[in-house]
């Protein structure tokens, strides 16, 4: 809400009793606890250490000194106005920040008083490169949740604050539960917004500081927000104990329940359920497994994902029985070895193991040196190729680390992951989510201000977007209000000052002879209104709806096929443009390749800038209709499409 900066008003000083009465209203409203006086031994309370300690929990929410302005900014697709107040001050030993904003009666706490008050509202948690996304506005939707299980407090309408597992313990956003994600059973397969962002570190309020300098950066730990703190840990427990699996006598095999992370070698005998994660007879049964939350040695770190590579093989083993390579496709690049064959088979159930579980706290520190130990134990072939990347050129499928490997339980349902980044039964290439997407291309505009007295007229703004239909029910409303119907044609309009001025400048040929007529085609006057005003667009995905997008000016651009001739008669197909439509080249590359059977390519398109590069794939042959219909494949409308063919010879 607050990535443009707001306009403050000037600050003024907080009276001491407003101070008091903002605090009582926040500890009322999240329902917070204030800290009571002890007991001595005779059970009898100290009042006044009872009075004393309320004044201090009223500082710790809102410090003496503090001050207020009102402010005003835009959010959202439409720019809506969106005002309130804003609560500055510093906590002992910290500058002067904003503390606290009050928007529609409600008090949301910036990310500074979330790092000096741990536990003041619930704690979500989310991978790192979603945390990204929020950090620049995006909401969260229910699949980038981590967990089950999930804080009692986080139910609809709540704030809530999130944090990434690499820092588990510093909440970097503040938002809204759009549900109630407490009830959430499970996140793989949901749908729709989980919560609505509102602040977040790095964005306006966060860089707000009274000597004009930078955000403060946020602390590497926080006591109390911490998920080793009992409360999370009681939760997790409670959380996992539905993964328990049975003894031969029915009872729970361990109180702790869930996953282990740390024994994958000791198999488990008195287990009944099978791998849900497989099919086929005779499948071997579960490892049994136990949770620990303590913080993994690098040792169980390594052995973590040593077995899930395993899991991995054994997986398409079973899965791929009858195609070549059990479905692996070499080389497999480094690239493609945590994305596809150790991360869906790490068992995480909690934001403590995901934390742990990351292979820049192996041993090995990188993939390549995690391949290369593979390679040590026999287990793999790989080989370095130019540039530095490893592949894996064979695997040693009959290795007895294989043979005698025994499953464990998994969080997800089966993996649909494929090595090499090969294309499934399904026709889906592995870790391409953008196969089967449906998308909308949504073009807006906003009216110019020379088109200001019109919209006046209407009682509609000319700060919002509009699609080309509401312009065109805009411009009809105007002209019923007027009277401007022609009485002899009602396709004609008579112009008023207003109309002349903002739509006919005298720039194009016509517009005199109109001028001097006084009167214009209906159709003609409305489309030179949404001519005038400055065009938006919005890529709309899946479910999402015009409320969701974040429109970005200018037209709507296209994805370019090029065709052009190389070496004298060699023709080739060169693609750019797609990642605005939700596709990865890299992934579209590599089904391009099998598709067309020819070599393909990924690299930065000349002239696209380094901030935000634009890649361009090439494929060898002239293969637009293959191009076009992996892109259709992936929601891409024809009309989408630019095709520039520079192998036909001119006439």
């Amino acid at each position: 809400m607050f990535k443009k900066k707001p306009n403050i008003k000037p600050l003024s000083p907080l009276r001491s009793s407003d101070r008091r009465r903002t605090a009582d209203q926040i500890i009322a409203d999240l329902q917070l606890d204030p800290p009571q006086a002890k007991a001595d031994e005779e059970g009898q309370t100290d009042q006044n250490e009872a009075t004393s300690s309320l004044p201090a929990f009223r500082s710790s929410l809102l410090p003496e000194g503090s001050q207020f302005a009102r402010f005003t900014t835009t959010a959202g697709p439409d720019l809506k106005q969106v005002s309130g107040t804003v609560y500055v001050g510093a906590f002992p030993g910290q500058e002067q920040r904003i503390l606290w904003v009050k928007m529609e009666e409600r008090m949301f706490p910036t990310v500074y008083t979330l790092w000096h008050n741990p536990r003041l509202i619930p704690l979500l948690h989310t991978s790192t490169p979603v945390l990204q996304k929020l950090r620049g506005g995006a909401d969260l939707m229910t699949p980038g949740l981590l967990g089950p299980p999930f804080p009692s407090g986080a139910t609809k309408g709540a704030l809530v604050a999130i944090a990434s597992p690499d820092n588990s313990s510093v909440p970097m956003v503040v938002g809204v539960c759009a549900i109630d994600i407490r009830a959430l059973k499970a996140v793989q397969g949901e749908k729709g917004r989980a919560v609505r962002v509102v602040h977040w570190d790095g964005d306006e309020l966060w860089a707000w500081s009274a000597g004009a300098k930078t955000g403060g950066a946020a602390p590497e730990y926080i006591k109390g927000w911490g998920l080793d703190e009992d409360t999370e840990v009681e939760n997790a427990t409670k959380g996992v104990s539905r993964l328990h699996t049975q003894d031969d006598d029915g009872e729970s095999g361990h109180d702790d329940g869930g996953v282990a992370l740390r024994s994958y070698m000791e198999h488990s005998v008195g287990t009944k359920e099978r791998n849900q994660h497989v099919e086929g007879e005779n499948v071997p049964l579960f490892e049994e497994v136990e949770v620990d939350e303590k913080e993994l040695s690098t040792k169980e770190i390594d052995e973590a994902f040593r077995n899930a590579f395993l899991y991995s093989v054994y997986h398409h083993k079973l899965t791929n029985k009858d195609e070549h390579n059990f479905g692996f496709d070499f080389p497999v690049p480094q690239t493609l070895v945590i994305s596809n064959l150790v991360l869906p088979f790490l068992p995480i159930f909690t934001s403590a193991q995901a934390a742990s579980l990351q292979i820049k706290k192996t041993s090995w520190k990188n993939v390549k040196k995690f391949v290369k130990s593979l390679d040590k134990e026999q287990l793999i072939k790989s080989k370095d190729r130019n540039g530095g990347e490893t592949v894996i050129l064979d695997i040693d499928f009959d290795d007895r680390a294989f043979t005698t490997f025994v499953p464990y339980r998994l969080p997800k349902k089966e993996p649909t992951a494929v090595a090499g980044g090969g294309v499934e039964a399904s026709g889906r290439t592995a870790g391409d989510d953008s196969i089967g997407q449906e998308l909308k291309r949504m073009e807006l505009y906003r009216p110019k201000e020379k088109l200001s007295p019109i919209f006046d007229a209407v009682k509609s703004s000319i700060k919002s977007l509009y699609l080309s239909s509401e312009l065109r029910a805009i411009v009809i409303s105007y002209i019923e209000l007027e009277n401007l119907v022609s009485a002899t044609n009602k396709r004609l309009i008579n112009l008023d000052p207003v109309l002349a001025n903002a739509v006919f400048d005298s720039k194009a040929s016509l517009d005199n002879e109109v001028l001097e007529k006084g009167s214009a085609p209906r159709d003609i006057v409305i489309n030179r209104v949404v001519q005038s005003c400055s065009p938006f667009y919005a890529i709309l995905r899946g479910e999402e709806t015009r409320e969701d997008a974040k429109p970005k000016s200018g037209k709507a651009p296209t994805i370019q096929i090029l065709l052009e001739t190389r070496s004298g008669n060699k023709t080739v197909t060169k693609i750019s443009g797609v990642e605005v439509y939700n596709i990865h080249p890299q992934s579209l590359g590599d089904e391009l390749q099998k598709v067309c059977a020819s070599s393909t390519s990924v690299n930065q398109l000349v002239g696209s800038s380094p901030k935000h590069p634009v890649m361009e794939i090439l494929v060898q042959g002239p293969q637009k209709e293959a191009v076009t219909k992996a892109l259709e494949k992936r929601g891409v409308n024809r009309q989408w499409i630019e095709v520039v063919d520079k192998t036909k010879k001119k006439k």
